[in-house]
This record gives structure tokens, C-alpha cells and sequence, in this order.
């Protein structure tokens, strides 16, 4: 019977996802403290406990932003003052602006919003920004020369700059004017601009230290107005939306001020008025919420990374609205809206396509030229999509092939390909970090001489420090904790990989290779109701720095799953109280490596909300899995033993319930005389041709489940 039962359909397939769990300690003195305050039920409040809020007066500036007093951006940011005195000399003097982008989310939408404010504001203003594939990030000496030659007297940055001492000291040079802003990090040597705004720059109690760049362009923006005496609603609301969607798009905490202006930010935007707003969210299906689980349709999201790079949305079959049309029946989006469905088509222009479309497309105020951008948004997106996936399977399947035997030992993974897109190995360098637990190293050839690649970090690797670690092996690099960008010779390749593997294994341990998943509170399935999801809106927006709240079930019971779309896992799972049973729809993005799961496992999910044919219904995002931790009890003590015959995959068993000391016991022999026995409550079989000569088995994996099932129905007892 040892090779007789039914074995697993592929042989290294996953069974389950390759976690470290780190449940939080439920705090109950500190909770009914808050309580107290908060008037939250106890597991809001332990919810507050685990993002750091222990205290009622900072549970009261979380849960109620809008109460904060914000201290004066004049106050905070020193060269303020000096950069509206610039541009309003600029404006009052028609002298020539133009705004130096960057191609990501964050970067073409602080250019739109500078764009549309400037102009609002009587500016003579105009844009660029480099080219991903043939200059990289940031203003360079091009550019510079380009705005001279055109007449510019002053050169705003944003989101880049901080950085770029030499593009800088020549526009200086030239006699152009410099503001740089900006939000990355600080380097030795700051350029010679004639103003800095950098929140990087302000002491880290701040509460402007979050902002993004898109959060430096809108306080610019508004300041500006402010001080011109032009600051309505017309100007307001327009930097308003496209603040929210470049913080959320570039992941930028959602703590601080950002958490507060992109509350309403989210409330506004499904009313917006501009039109490449309205297109985005009719073309990428946002406002038809019927889309998720229940029809089996496409997700919010893939999820591939989706942790710890940037949300890349996969919906392709979005509803094509009313042009003329405003959005209906939304009275206010969602991050994940934002993160996993109008980000990726922003991000997808700037990785493939030409940022010119998005800019013109978030300051057109025509609504045809709106559909007809966002339109190619869609087009370069599902492109996009095809890319990554192709190069996700060559790079498994190079994995798999090379390396899968020396990950544990090397820690990290160096993957390099000749004709991969650079717009898009960031992406798939996310998914592999997720899939393989190593922080990942992914390049491609830029020609016989030359490598450019993007790595991806877990919690306990610093990037940008193993980069600085090879630094005399590399071109140009730069990043942060989590991620970063790099480029070298060819010939260093052999070389920069051993040094990683040396870097990598001075900081990382065996346990550190495993995905770490932090989970607030254990929840019974039938505590997951409307009641508990309206609860938990005190906590939104979450995002960055204030996850989602992330529960676990113990031991429940898989009793119905399918694939649907790319590899996604739709299910039913229940659980018995009481000698009642509790049933929910879940979904797994991006878990076909783990289908089918086992019939009785722990898991780990979000609460999604689901609407669906007129209905609504809450569901398990699933985040995690394991094997069941209480005791699967396959079947129920009878005081008649029993026996049958039954029929499994063309082959004879027979089964039958046996007295074993004090408990009952299953046992199922094949035709060879092999024995599979389960005691009841027990978690664990014998597998053997006699007790003595027994191996142990896990009895929840589905090869063994099925067939334990299969001789149950036989028996006529219960699941």
C-alpha cells in the first residue's frame, strides 16, 4: 500500500505555502483600556494595539485624522517660502516653467497635478520626462540642455532630483533656476538647487515625513494657490484625486497626513471631474463591483507580489461605460481599487509605453481624447500582462532547472536572460520572492557588454546595502531596503553572484527563508459577518503601515475548490461549532502550485466584500495556509462496527471500523494487503503491511483524504 494509494499528480508540486507565521499576542488589559476611548469592540481595538496605537490620544488622532491640527507646510519645509517666491516671479513674468518627471505612477502623476495646478495658476509651463530604456531615472544633462535651448528660466523636478548633483550644478550653470522635489532618500552631497523640498529632509517625527512625491507636488501646489489667493475648490479637488492616486500607486504609507487627505481623496474620486479619472476608472472596471469571487470572474489583483512590489492589476474584461457618463453607485473607492486595478494600467505605461499618454491623458479635459488614452492604457496593460507572465514561467523554469537545489544553501537567487523586458523583471522579481522566500537578483542584456536588472528583498535583507556590498562590481545602482535597480558588465556576472551569496549569508538564517505573515487574531467562522466588516472601516484606508487585518481559522474543512482565471483558487471552507456547521467562498490569488489543497487545513485570510447579481456577501481573501493544527476527526464513533467493499480509481478496497484499545479505528486495505489505519482524532495514519513495520503518514494531504473519504461514503458515515 505504500505505493499503492493514490500519489500526488505532479512530483514537486507545493502542497502548501511556505510560511513563518507570527501571530500577534492578544494584549486584553491594554485593549480594555482603549476601549474606554475608542468605544471599538476588544478585537478593534487589539487590531490598534498591533499597529502600534497603545495610547488613547494616538487611537483617537488614528481613528479620527481629521481632528488633527497640521501645522503650516511654511513651517515644516524651509525652502517652501523660497520656491513660491520663484514661481510666482515665473508666473508674474511669463517666464518659461518646465517640470523634469519621473515614469513610475508617482512620477507622472506629481507631473500632471504641477501641470494642471501651474497652468490653472496662469504658469507657462512645460514637461519632461527621460526615457526608461535608453537614459533611466531622473533629470540628466539632456534634458537640461533641452530646456535651455527652449528658453526655461526655472526647472522644477519631481519625485528625482535629490540625486542629481552634476544635471543640477550644469542647469546652474546656465543660469536656470532649480526646485527639486522630491522623496527618496538623502545622499552626502545634496545638488546645488536653488530650493530643496524633500520630506526626507525633516525630522523623522513629522507628520509630513510620509508624503510621496505626488505629496510634495500637492503641497507645493496648494501652497502656491494659497499664496496667489486662487485656492477654491476648482483647483483643490482636481490635486486632491491625483494626490490620492500617486500615493497609494507608489505605495507610500498610509499614516500621517497621507492617511488623511487620501480619505477624502478615495470619497471623491468616484465624483471626479476630470476626465482621464472618469475613463481609468470606467475602461478598468472599478465601478462595476460585480467583479470577484462569486461569478468567477477575474481578480482585484495579481497578487504575485503584490506584497512587497507594486500592485499589478489583471482585469481585462472591464465594462465599457457611457462616455458622457459620470461613475454610479460608488460612493467611494478602496486602496486595493486603486493599488490593483488604476495603478497598473499608470505603472504599465511608464514599464512598456510612453509616459506622454498618461500625462496627457490626466490633464485632458476632453472626455474622447480621455477614453482614447485610457484605451491604450488597457492595451499596453494587458501587454504588460502577457510579458510578465511569459517571463515568470522562463524564470521558473530556469530556477527549477539550475539553481532549486543550491537556494538554501546560497540564500539568495541571481537570475539573468537575454531578451526580457527591463520594464517589467521588477515585477517578476516580486513574484519569484514570494514563490522561492530568497531575495531575488533579475537582469537581462541590454547587449553583449552589459546587464541591467531590478532586485526584490525580504524583512531581513537590506537591498540597496548588498548592492553597496558590490559596489566595485557594478555600474550604476541605487534603491532601498526592499528594492532597487542596478547595472554591470556582463563579465561581472559570475562574480557579483558569488558576492551576494556571501552578503546574503552573513545576515540571513535558514528560518529567514520562509515568507514571514503576521496575523492579528483568531476568528470562528461564524463571527465573519456584515456587522464585523462595517467594523473594521474604522481602520481604512489600509495600505502601507497599516496592513489589512489578517485573521486565522484553525482546522477547517475544504469542502468544494476549482482554478479559475490565471491560476487563481476559488473555494468553500467550513467549519463545525456546536455540531453546526459554518460555510464560506474564499479565494487564493495565484495558488495553482498549491491546487488541489488539502481537505483539512488552517488558514489565514482578509475579509473582502463581494457584490454579485444584486447581492452582497463577505469572503476570505486567503493569505496563508498550513496544516491543520486541532485534530481531524475523519469520522464518528459508533458503537456497531462495520465493514464494506468499495471501488477507488479502478482498483478494489475494503474498509472497515475497528475497536483499537479505548478508540475506534478506520482501517483500508488494497488488493496487495496493505494497510492504511487512522484512529480517531487523530491527525496522523500508519501506512504498512503490519503495526510494527508502519510509517507514519499525514492523513490531510488529498491523495490520502480522498481516498478516506471515498471509504467513509462506503461505510455510509458522516464526513
Amino acid at each position: 500500500m505504500l505505493d499503492q494509494f493514490p500519489t500526488t499528480a505532479t512530483k514537486n508540486r507545493r502542497r502548501l505555502p511556505n510560511q513563518r507565521w507570527q501571530i500577534y499576542p492578544q494584549q486584553i488589559e491594554l485593549a480594555q483600556n482603549l476601549a474606554k476611548t475608542t468605544n471599538l469592540p476588544s478585537l478593534l481595538n487589539q487590531l490598534l494595539i498591533n499597529r502600534g496605537i497603545e495610547t488613547p490620544e494616538e487611537a483617537q488622532a488614528f481613528l479620527n485624522s481629521e481632528s488633527i491640527n497640521l501645522p503650516s507646510p511654511l513651517e515644516e519645509f524651509p525652502d517652501l517660502a523660497v520656491s513660491l517666491e520663484l514661481l510666482q516671479t515665473c508666473i508674474t513674468r511669463k517666464e518659461k516653467i518646465a517640470i523634469c518627471g519621473d515614469y513610475d505612477a508617482d512620477g507622472m502623476t506629481s507631473t500632471a497635478l504641477l501641470l494642471r495646478s501651474l497652468r490653472w495658476l496662469g504658469a507657462e509651463v512645460n514637461y519632461a520626462i527621460p526615457s526608461r530604456m535608453h537614459e533611466g531615472y531622473g533629470i540628466n544633462q539632456r534634458i537640461v540642455e533641452e530646456f535651455h535651448n527652449e528658453g526655461v528660466k526655472l526647472i522644477l523636478t519631481v519625485d528625482n532630483g535629490i540625486s542629481a548633483f552634476e544635471p543640477i550644478a550644469k542647469a546652474r550653470e546656465l543660469n536656470l533656476q532649480v526646485i527639486v522635489t522630491d522623496h527618496h532618500d538623502i545622499p552626502q552631497q545634496l545638488p546645488p538647487a536653488n530650493a530643496i523640498l524633500n520630506p526626507k529632509l525633516l525630522p523623522e517625527s513629522s507628520i509630513y515625513r510620509g508624503i510621496a512625491g505626488v505629496g510634495v507636488a500637492y503641497i507645493l501646489a496648494i501652497s502656491l494657490a494659497q499664496q496667489l489667493g486662487q485656492a477654491n475648490s476648482g483647483i483643490i479637488r482636481p490635486m486632491l484625486e491625483l494626490f490620492t492616486l500617486g500615493t497609494i500607486a507608489d505605495l507610500a504609507p498610509l499614516t500621517g497626513v497621507n492617511r488623511r487627505w487620501v480619505k477624502r481623496g478615495l470619497l471623491q474620486l468616484p465624483k471626479s471631474q476630470l476626465a482621464g479619472i472618469q475613463a481609468l476608472i470606467q475602461v478598468s472596471g472599478v465601478g462595476d463591483r460585480g467583479l470577484g469571487i462569486g461569478e468567477g470572474g477575474a481578480p482585484f489583483g495579481d497578487k504575485g507580489q503584490r506584497r512587497q512590489g507594486k500592485g499589478e492589476g489583471e482585469i481585462t474584461n472591464s465594462p465599457f461605460l457611457n462616455p458622457k457618463s459620470k461613475i454610479q453607485n460608488l460612493k467611494s473607492l478602496k486602496p486595493e481599487d486603486i493599488g490593483f486595478r488604476l495603478g497598473p494600467r499608470i505603472n504599465a505605461i511608464g514599464r512598456i509605453g510612453d509616459p506622454q499618454i498618461m500625462i496627457e491623458l490626466l490633464t485632458t479635459d476632453d472626455m474622447g481624447v480621455a477614453l482614447e488614452k485610457a484605451m491604450q492604457c488597457e492595451q499596453i496593460n494587458q501587454h504588460r500582462q502577457q510579458m510578465c507572465e511569459q517571463i515568470e514561467q522562463e524564470a521558473i523554469a530556469l530556477v527549477e532547472t539550475e539553481y532549486i537545489t543550491s537556494l538554501q544553501e546560497d540564500r539568495v537567487l541571481v537570475v539573468v536572460q537575454p531578451n526580457w523586458h527591463h520594464g517589467v523583471i521588477g515585477i517578476v522579481a516580486s513574484r519569484l520572492v514570494e514563490r522561492y522566500g530568497v531575495p531575488v537578483f533579475i537582469g537581462t542584456f541590454e547587449d553583449e557588454k552589459q546587464i541591467r536588472g531590478s532586485a526584490r528583498g525580504i524583512p531581513e535583507f537590506h537591498v540597496f546595502e548588498a548592492l553597496e556590498y558590490c559596489q566595485d562590481l557594478l555600474g550604476k545602482f541605487g534603491g532601498h531596503k526592499a528594492a532597487g535597480g542596478f547595472s554591470l558588465p556582463a563579465e561581472n556576472l559570475v562574480a557579483l553572484r558569488s558576492r551576494l551569496v556571501e552578503f546574503a549569508n552573513q545576515c540571513l538564517e535558514i528560518q529567514h527563508l520562509k515568507p514571514l505573515l503576521k496575523i492579528d487574531a483568531d476568528a470562528n467562522l461564524n463571527q465573519i459577518n456584515q456587522e464585523l466588516y462595517q467594523q473594521l472601516h474604522a481602520l481604512e484606508p489600509c495600505g502601507i503601515d497599516n496592513p489589512d487585518p489578517v485573521f486565522w481559522t484553525a482546522n477547517v474543512q475544504v469542502i468544494e475548490q476549482q482554478t479559475i482565471g490565471k491560476g487563481h483558487i476559488k473555494l468553500t471552507v467550513a467549519q463545525t461549532i456546536d455540531q453546526q456547521q459554518f460555510k464560506i467562498k474564499a479565494i487564493a490569488w495565484r495558488w495553482r502550485d498549491y491546487f488541489p489543497l488539502p481537505q483539512r487545513i488552517d488558514i489565514a485570510y482578509k475579509l473582502r466584500e463581494n457584490h454579485f447579481n444584486g447581492n452582497t456577501s463577505i469572503e476570505l481573501e486567503l493569505v496563508g495556509a498550513r496544516v491543520a493544527s486541532q485534530p481531524y476527526t475523519p469520522f464518528t464513533c459508533y458503537t456497531t462496527l462495520s465493514k464494506a467493499a468499495f471501488e477507488y480509481n479502478h482498483r478494489q478496497y475494503t474498509c472497515g471500523i475497528y475497536q483499537n484499545g479505548s478508540f475506534p479505528e478506520l482501517r483500508i486495505k488494497n488488493p496487495d494487503g496493505k494497510v492504511l489505519a487512522i484512529e480517531q482524532g487523530k491527525t496522523v495514519g500508519l501506512l504498512g503491511n503490519n503495526r510494527q513495520d508502519a510509517r507514519e503518514v499525514d492523513i490531510s494531504q488529498p491523495h490520502y483524504d480522498a481516498i478516506i473519504q471515498a471509504a467513509l461514503r462506503a461505510l455510509g458515515t458522516p464526513k
